[in-house]
């Protein structure tokens, strides 16, 4: 089964291992590089990776080699390849990469052991990180090293680590709020009095964000509830005051702070919050005890008609509960729950990354809270959520060979028609010829430079004027002494034809070599060419065989894939239904217990009106101890 592809924001591969790798300043040389940046961010993340496996395939980013096996790894670890990932920062560190390189590395894999609960292998990864890591992962660090270290119990260690987190890091809040928890955990009165100085302190704080004032409203449930166990009610209401009524963490106050009033002996207190508390969805675990606490309150007051009638009332709820969670995991087991959440959280690609958004619509919806809250039913679901995307993706190529094998038909028709076209053209350029001409001038060339000739070089009008003045020589060429004059002309005109192109004899030169070259480079050019398609007749019918046997090779592969990833993803879609339906037995069994404990007090109020009036008090204490026994259940 496909193992979660994780990668998150507080404790993810991918995107710190980009983000460390591509600051706001960094030059990226490799186009492809960039490319492959840009996918992650647009969070496509499967186009990602196979772009940028293909494109170090090709040797297309080579000026950023190691950082992008650090990202590659990184995707990979996110789908749940470990071994892959693992090969690539071995390979990283063997061949000896920058330290920054390694330290991420290895920080990362923790990361990603830690989340998927491979406690010990995070700290032997945790540990092989030296010190390079950029300083926003230094912060990290410090959270991840301190969460493993309240993983196995030392809460002393962990708070020596988050105490050394700076005050103006990004995530000082909740290192001070995991400081506090482990503080007090750590069960030592004078680290329990810095615990509890260190949550008072940001349960107080004023907090400029929403992030921030839902954590101070943690702050605050935790001191309250801890003063609970320490038996100080007191304390415990002036923490639980402050958090907001409106808030996640609200129904654990209007709790806590009830249970609080009550320790104090003010049962008529305890059913203002209570008595709000009851009012609210009867989903929330908290909600839910407030319909027995309510009755126990009146109870204490003496108000034994109001107390017998909520917790009839609240056996009533109980049982409309039941039904309605029992409606619930009749809708889970038919899928239509999963289905129903996948079709109201689309997304374009797999990938950790993705977030449950919306809930379904499904009858009940609010039995979902806790479930959808948790971390191993959100893995699940990514894995289920991934295989579907695998199963399209496979289905897609699988229509898509046919359409490879239309367009290598129409390349091999093309190139078996226009090859005898392109040949018989580069023919009748002949070359032969060609070389034969060029050998000849370049025979003149050679010898009219060894000779001096200026008349070698002559261009067209000049040698026409040169025909000229032969003929005219001719002509004249007799003694009869009325033509002296005009032999004169001719022999001054054959002088001035002579010392021109002797003038021009250098630079001419120059140019008929120049024009050799030109000549030679054309004639080189076309002989390439003509290797070219010589090599291209050769080659390019076995590179279409190739082609076809890849295309056919694919076919039996996807074949075999295409219900391996369907029995998978039916296997994962039945133990998402399993997660479901345990939390969900879970709260039925709660409500079981609630409902026994509701019977047991109606049956003492009933048995008040026999019982003496000492007695009455007894049961009164019983009836407390039933109800402080649901608040320890919850």
């Amino acid at each position: 089964m496909l193992r979660g592809v994780a990668l998150a924001a507080a404790s993810t591969f991918a995107l710190a291992a980009t983000a460390a790798d591509a600051p706001p300043n960094h030059e990226i040389k490799d186009p492809h590089y960039g490319d492959t940046l840009f996918q992650f961010f647009q969070d496509h993340y499967f186009s990602a990776v196979t772009g940028l496996m293909a494109s170090q395939q090709f040797k297309q980013v080579e000026h950023h080699a190691d950082d992008a096996e650090v990202l590659r790894g990184g995707m990979l670890l996110s789908y749940g390849l470990q071994r892959e990932a693992g090969a690539i920062f071995a390979t990283l560190i063997e061949r000896g990469a920058e330290p920054r390189v390694r330290d991420r590395a290895w920080f990362f894999l923790a990361k990603i052991d830690y989340q998927r609960g491979y406690l010990a292998e995070a700290e032997a990864a945790l540990a092989k990180v030296g010190d390079k890591l950029p300083p926003e992962l230094q912060e990290d660090r410090a959270l991840l090293q301190s969460n493993l270290l309240m993983a196995r119990a030392d809460y002393p260690g962990a708070a020596n680590v988050l105490a050394a987190v700076g005050s103006k890091a990004g995530s000082a809040r909740y290192a001070k709020f995991n400081l506090g928890i482990a503080l007090i955990k750590a069960d030592r009165p004078d680290d329990m009095a810095r615990g509890t100085a260190v949550l008072d302190a940001l349960g107080k704080a004023p907090a400029e964000d929403e992030e921030f004032r839902s954590l101070r409203d943690r702050a605050n449930v935790a001191l309250g509830f801890a003063a609970l166990s320490n038996d100080d009610p007191k304390a415990a209401r002036t923490y639980l005051e402050r958090v907001r009524l409106k808030s996640l963490q609200a129904n654990k106050a209007l709790l806590g702070f009830g249970w609080a009033a009550a320790a104090m002996k003010e049962p008529k207190l305890a059913l203002v919050p209570w008595l709000e508390l009851a009012q609210r969805e009867v989903s929330d675990s908290a909600a839910l005890e407030a319909q027995i606490a309510v009755p126990y309150a009146y109870a204490e007051l003496g108000a034994f008609n109001q107390s017998l009638a909520g917790y009839n009332a609240a056996i009533g709820a109980f049982a409309r509960e039941g039904g309605e969670l029992d409606e619930s995991i009749a809708a889970i087991r038919t899928g239509t729950m999963v289905e129903a959440l996948l079709a109201r959280n689309p997304g374009e690609e797999m990938g950790w990354f993705w977030r449950m958004g919306t809930v379904t619509e499904m009858p009940h919806a609010g039995h979902l809270s806790q479930l959808l809250a948790q971390h191993e039913f959100q893995e699940a679901f990514k894995n289920y959520r991934d295989l579907r995307f695998l199963s399209k993706n496979l289905e897609d190529w699988r229509g898509k060979l046919t359409v490879f094998d239309d367009m290598l038909a129409t390349r091999r028709k093309a190139f078996a028609e226009r090859l005898p076209q392109v040949r018989e053209r580069a023919g009748e350029i002949g070359l032969g010829a060609l070389r034969t001409r060029r050998d000849a001038l370049a025979a003149e060339i050679e010898k009219g430079e060894t000779d001096a000739d200026g008349l070698a070089f002559a261009d067209a009008k000049q040698l026409d004027l040169l025909a000229r003045v032969t003929s005219a020589q001719a002509a004249v060429a007799n003694d009869d002494p009325e033509l002296a004059s005009a032999r004169q002309r001719v022999r001054l005109a054959a002088g001035a034809l002579t010392w021109q192109l002797a003038q021009d004899y250098t630079a001419r030169a120059w140019a008929a070599k120049k024009d050799l070259k030109d000549i030679d480079d054309r004639i080189a050019n076309a002989q390439r060419v003509d290797a070219e398609l010589a090599q291209a007749q050769r080659d390019e019918p076995a590179r279409f065989e190739a082609f076809g046997q890849r295309i056919a090779a694919l076919r039996p592969m996807l074949d075999g894939m295409i219900p391996r990833v369907a029995a998978l993803t039916k296997e994962q879609q039945i133990a998402l239904q399993d997660i479901a339906v345990a939390e969900l037995s879970r709260q039925k069994e709660r409500l079981a217990a609630y409902t026994t404990q509701a019977r047991f007090a109606v049956a003492q109020l009933y048995d008040r009106g026999d019982s003496k009036p000492d007695a009455r008090t007894d049961a009164k204490a019983d009836g407390k101890k039933e109800s402080e026994h649901a608040s320890a259940q919850r």
